[in-house]
């Protein structure tokens, strides 16, 4: 930054160092763990940029949870008098000369040709004066995709990019090419994503129901690739910038019942026989799995749709003594709807209907935003229950002193962010986190794959080894 850039609000100095380091770059990254305030940091450049007279127009494209929280952070942080803000799917965007133009939109819509269209529209008309900012941008990990490829090909013309994530790589360090392809084609050297995969995974074919798929085998070169990253971007974790309170973990192991252990064997017998027969087509394995994950959270669902609860869910038994145990507040999150609605029914007969709040897929847009607001400010909501899926991007929920996996999934960027709901910017006690987890089940096994996967990050981010649980 070759001139001095006024705050509107006080930055971290790692915020103050993020800035400097990419304030005026065309394409640039910002690896920042969530909760280091990296929203903040791409608002302040978006508006030295303005001040510049380098740009006119912002993008925002982000998850669906999020999108609209930029509204509020954009009117907190920015030192622009002149702005003109407005989504996707609110009021038509009228783009207005002479402000700092904001158009916010949620990824998923970019699936789509009626997103395309309406992104197309002020790409076409502003992109000499525009910034795109790509938040979370794993949600282009996937090449294949149609949002990944609308998304690149919307973002050439655009004269300044941005990707924000706290977690760019959450399965394997072939999930940064499209992620930085988005910026530009130059920053990693490769046009073709076969030929950087060549360079960085030594890849194995299995054969998947009489068809021969590539996967990785292991990687290779990371420190060349580590420092590629590290020439357009720039990375932090809390535990590098922030006195945060160091995370507590917690495993809590339980026992099925004898009818639920029966059942889950019968299911394992089945799954395995299916896992090994090449004729079974991948969906079909994978609902196997699931129905194995289910049985560990207290119930089965016929392929009616219909489900069958065990009685005495022992994970539902265990979190009422937690949270009977515990002080303060708590999140819970589970992947079920089924066990998100038993675990709101149990704790409202416990303790009160105005004890819970909950955000999963079946929740407003307006009613999450309330429930957010009760959670942070209301003494009486004690409760915050939620899918991570849903819940878990985007929310400052930093009132709670428990997190509670009920379940997790192998996601390991949907378990990252979850946990950081909490463990943030304006965190000032500790945080425990709890996971139940079934012995001797596929609980256990997702656990050790969240490990797993954790490793890679860290090892081509330049990182230590991280301890997960």
């Amino acid at each position: 930054m070759t001139k001095q850039y006024i705050y509107k609000t006080k930055p971290f100095e790692h915020q103050r160092q993020a800035l400097i380091k990419g304030a005026e770059r065309k394409n640039f990254a910002y690896f920042m763990e969530m909760g280091t305030g990296k929203t903040k940091v791409a608002i302040d450049n978006a508006c030295w940029l303005y001040q510049q007279n380098k740009i006119a127009t912002v993008i925002v494209i982000a998850p669906n949870s999020v999108y609209r929280n930029w509204i509020n952070e954009i009117k907190i942080h920015a030192p622009v008098e002149n702005l003109n803000i407005g989504a996707h799917k609110m009021e038509p965007f009228r783009w207005k000369d002479g402000y700092l133009n904001w158009f916010l939109i949620n990824v998923e819509a970019l699936s789509h040709p009626s997103g395309v269209k309406v992104l197309q529209e002020i790409t076409l008309n502003h992109a000499s004066s525009c910034m795109m900012i790509l938040d979370e941008s794993t949600t282009i990990k996937n090449r294949s995709a149609k949002r990944s490829k609308n998304i690149c090909r919307l973002g050439k013309p655009i004269q300044y990019k941005r990707i924000l994530t706290g977690s760019p790589i959450t399965k394997s360090p072939l999930d940064l090419f499209t992620q930085c392809a988005f910026l530009s084609e130059s920053l990693l050297g490769f046009k073709s994503f076969y030929t950087f995969r060549a360079r960085y995974a030594v890849m194995q074919q299995i054969d998947m129901n009489g068809r021969q798929v590539l996967f990785p085998k292991y990687y290779t070169n990371l420190d060349e690739l580590e420092s590629k990253l590290k020439t357009f971007s720039y990375r932090v974790r809390k535990h590098e910038c922030l006195d945060l309170p160091e995370k507590i973990y917690q495993i809590r192991h339980l026992t099925m019942s004898k009818e639920q252990n029966e059942v889950y064997q019968q299911l394992k017998r089945m799954a395995f026989a299916i896992l090994n027969d090449k004729e079974v087509s991948f969906q079909n394995k994978l609902t196997e799995i699931i129905k194995l994950h289910q049985v560990c959270n207290g119930f089965v669902k016929s392929d009616d749709g219909s489900i069958t609860p065990f009685d005495n869910c022992a994970k539902l038994k265990d979190l009422m003594t937690i949270v009977d145990e515990g002080e303060g507040k708590f999140i819970i999150w589970a992947n079920y709807v089924h066990n998100i609605k038993k675990i709101i029914e149990t704790l409202r007969n416990t303790y009160g209907d105005s004890s819970v709040v909950a955000i999963y897929g079946e929740v407003s847009t307006e009613d999450r935003t309330e429930a957010v607001r009760r959670f942070q400010t209301d003494d009486s909501c004690r409760f915050f229950v939620g899918n991570p899926s849903t819940g878990g991007y985007g929310l400052t929920l930093t009132n709670a002193s428990y997190v509670v996996y009920f379940s997790n999934s192998y996601n390991l960027e949907v378990r990252q962010q979850s946990e950081d709901r909490a463990h943030r910017i304006g965190q000032k006690k500790n945080v425990t986190y709890i996971d139940l987890v079934m012995k001797d089940t596929i609980d256990e096994l997702i656990i050790s794959a969240l490990k797993k996967k954790i490793k890679i990050s860290a090892e081509t981010l330049g990182e230590e080894i991280l301890k997960w649980l």
